[in-house]
């Protein structure tokens, strides 16, 4: 996959879009564009608007390629992989959009185009839907990583039938085990055809002498899952960790689909964390910022002892390397940087009001810049 394409402008809808307003749009442009088309249409085009629809009109696919562009789904510029251009199953989103083909003199069905009419989709194998998880994690948590069980309801496979959905199994007499079923309507622009999906096998073809009591035909049934996950050190809230085949089971005897665990950490009450570095505000006394002094400093690693050089001012940045948080599945680290703030004193003992009476006898207002104000008094 390219690593340039824009999803958005092949539909011409805006980053903000709707998941109605991305279907309006791929509804239009479809029409136009089928290769059945014979003004308009366009093969290539056709695919390619096809390909932005699959990825935005899924939640998980659309906020990966949010994040990282098209180089989400090949596996670089930190991307996870797991979708192919290829997979695209057009008819299947035709369907979903559509609710079956249509067609019309001079205008040939969509379906004609994906297999000369039969349904094919409702009984070939299809890998299951993908599994989207919020995941709640400690600032610690996310700092050092851990691995964690995670307990969810997921659809499996019925054991009772096989993920059938009934017994003996027999050709529908409804459609004649085709799939789908036409009907025709009379309209100002003469006879309008529209196939749509058998409503009584659901467009596999096939019927059942005895529907599967324990999913009702269904073919799955929620079950709790234990799902084991390692998190990495250093994730940060928007990271996604992609657990492929323990999603939803597969129709027809498709591969399960993926479990994609989206992290969200608690900020921390005392480090104020950016990307993988941290800040923290170390006050000190007056005379600890005139005179210099050393400082015992906390960081995620244990304490360490910082001098601070004498003269240093407030808002004054001392960058402690490699103290930072974990860069994801690298050696490497952030660093913290340790932000000075000369805490002024608001309550004086006697003693201390002499000493500062002292200071204010002495010229201590001969740095550059006093001088610089005093120009303009």
């Amino acid at each position: 996959m390219a690593s340039k394409k824009d999803y958005y402008e092949t539909l011409g809808v805006e980053k903000t879009a709707t998941e109605q307003e991305i279907k309006s749009a791929f509804r239009k442009l479809a029409k136009k564009y089928h290769p059945d088309n014979k003004e308009t249409g366009d093969e290539a085009k056709f695919k390619e608007i096809g390909e932005a629809y699959a990825v935005l009109s899924d939640q998980n696919k659309r906020a990966q390629y949010d994040q990282f562009g098209s180089a989400a789904f090949d596996g670089s510029a930190g991307g996870y992989g797991g979708f192919d251009p290829g997979d695209i199953d057009l008819n299947d989103i035709l369907r979903q959009v559509f609710g079956g083909g249509f067609s019309s003199s001079g205008f040939g069905g969509f379906e004609d185009f994906f297999g000369g009419g039969r349904s094919s989709t409702s009984s070939r194998a299809r890998k299951g839907r993908d599994t989207l998880v919020r995941l709640d994690l400690t600032f610690e948590e996310a700092a050092f990583g851990l691995d964690k069980d995670i307990e969810l309801s997921l659809n499996d496979t019925c054991d009772s039938c096989g993920g059938k959905g009934g017994f003996d199994e027999t050709k529908c007499d409804y459609c004649n085990g085709s799939g789908t079923v036409v009907t025709e309507q009379r309209s100002l622009f003469g006879i309008m055809q529209s196939r749509t999906t058998c409503p009584r096998c659901q467009g596999s073809g096939k019927t059942f002498k005895k529907t599967c009591d324990k999913c009702r035909g269904a073919g799955q049934l929620k079950k709790k899952k234990t799902i084991s996950i390692h998190i990495p050190e250093g994730v940060d809230t928007g990271h996604q960790l992609r657990i492929s085949g323990k999603g939803e089971a597969g129709i027809n005897g498709g591969p399960n689909g993926d479990i994609y665990f989206e992290i969200h950490v608690k900020p921390s009450d005392f480090y104020e964390r950016e990307e993988n570095d941290l800040y923290i505000d170390l006050p000190i006394t007056i005379a600890e910022a005139a005179l210099g002094c050393q400082k015992e400093v906390p960081t995620i690693y244990g304490n360490v002892i910082m001098e601070v050089k004498p003269g240093v001012q407030s808002g004054t940045k001392y960058k402690l390397k490699g103290k930072g948080l974990p860069i994801v599945n690298t050696s490497r680290k952030g660093d913290e940087y340790v932000v000075i703030q000369v805490v002024t004193p608001t309550k004086l003992t006697r003693e201390q009001k002499k000493l500062f009476q002292a200071l204010m006898d002495t010229d201590l207002e001969n740095s550059s810049e006093f001088k610089e104000f005093k120009k303009h008094l």
